[in-house]
């Protein structure tokens, strides 16, 4: 299931070599939330960690994330692993740069799905509402 956040960077860190063949890379965003603003961290793997080279701090991007969990020795870790980034208010179509991808809106974080209704029912009832 794909999520949205849009916001701006504040952070982004170096890639970092976990293992011989796995590397991930963070950073961070500040994401409107009413009064108090939330900074919100990704991850990035693999190949995805160049996604963020286009951008620096102070950018307006929207990013599109998993959400991933684990177990570890009786302990939950989640993860908000980004698969694509967007400067904010692009607009349509993609960009030339390595890092951009074709800019859906969204304000907050929510559930892709969430935001397709279907505009046909299969059945008819008589509820008046």
């Amino acid at each position: 299931m794909g999520y949205k956040a849009e916001g701006k960077v504040v952070k982004i860190f170096d890639a970092e070599q976990k293992s011989a063949s796995f590397q991930a890379r963070e950073f961070v965003i500040e994401v409107a939330d009413g009064q108090y603003p939330q900074m919100v961290k990704f991850q990035l793997v693999q190949d995805k960690c160049a996604l963020v080279d286009d951008y620096s701090e102070g950018d307006n991007i929207e990013v599109e994330f998993d959400l991933r969990g684990r177990e570890w020795n009786g302990k939950y870790f989640t993860n908000l692993q980004a698969w694509r980034i967007n400067r904010a208010g692009e607009g349509g179509g993609e960009s030339q740069g390595g890092g951009g991808q074709q800019y859906q809106p969204s304000k907050s974080a929510a559930p892709a799905a969430a935001a397709t209704t279907s505009a046909s029912n299969d059945f008819d009832d008589d509820i008046p509402f």
